[in-house]
């Protein structure tokens, strides 16, 4: 499925420009599957809202958004695309790219097939640094994987990306187009979300996630995710800055939402 000959020829290109990348370290890949498989695969997934696929739980922070981490589920070529994500073969890959001693998460916690409808978006936010159910996880890098066979700059959805030490950054926006990859790092500062779609009804905007996890001890800074909503009001930028507070009250009392988006 992943074209790995073609990556791998272009290695030392790849590693340049993710490395050089503004506003923070990233690469897009464009034709990073073999474009006939994905298009089987494309096929495969379903309509989330017959199918019953579990909403976000970001809350206010995200709208209409469905998760399924156990994608492979639906079908043989998205069972294969699973497994060359997890291959080693694609773990030397990324190791080059970065320059980070890494590996992809083989439970998908928190991604996996996320399908956005009409309405939906992600607020900006930066990733939580430390896998929930392993602690000595540091969340490293983010692997996207867009569907959208027939994306049309109309309908919005394009990923933004943002270096939050720098109040006035420069956004990039990248158009989330069909067997089109994002690679990129996980900090505090490394922002990223979208904008409110508006995708036809029954029409997603349709990725891949995958994430990419360092062994090491944990520091005193584990953190949940933080968001950084733009445009908002004063309670919602309140409650996106102290996030992480209150979302371990609530794992503490009710346990972990995300775990549950199988």
């Amino acid at each position: 499925m992943i074209l790995f000959d073609l990556l791998e020829s272009n290695i030392s290109k790849l590693k340049n420009q993710f490395q050089s990348a503004i506003p923070f370290e990233h690469i897009v890949i464009d034709n990073f599957c073999d474009s006939d498989s994905l298009e089987k695969a494309l096929m495969q997934l379903p309509d989330p809202e017959i199918s019953g696929l579990n909403r976000s739980r970001d809350l206010m922070f995200a709208k209409n958004k469905f998760e399924k981490s156990e994608f492979e589920q639906f079908g043989p070529e998205l069972a294969q695309l699973k497994s060359d994500l997890l291959s080693d073969r694609f773990r030397k890959i990324l190791v080059n790219i970065t320059g980070q001693d890494l590996f992809v998460d083989p439970n998908f916690h928190g991604g996996g097939l996320h399908l956005g409808g009409t309405g939906s978006f992600l607020n900006m936010h930066a990733d939580f640094n430390y896998h929930p159910s392993n602690p000595s996880w540091f969340r490293n890098i983010n692997i996207l994987l867009y569907l959208n066979k027939n994306w049309n700059k109309s309908y919005g959805g394009e990923l933004k990306l943002r270096d939050g030490r720098e109040n006035d950054g420069e956004v990039k926006l990248i158009e989330p187009l069909f067997n089109r990859a994002v690679i990129m790092f996980t900090r505090e500062y490394t922002l990223h979300g979208y904008d409110v779609t508006s995708f036809p009804k029954g029409i997603y905007r349709s990725s891949v996630a995958a994430y990419g996890y360092t062994k090491q001890d944990a520091e005193s800074s584990v953190r949940t995710t933080i968001w950084h909503p733009e445009n908002s009001g004063i309670l919602k930028t309140f409650i996106g800055k102290h996030m992480p507070k209150f979302v371990r009250v609530k794992s503490f009392v009710f346990g972990s939402g995300t775990k549950r988006n199988k």
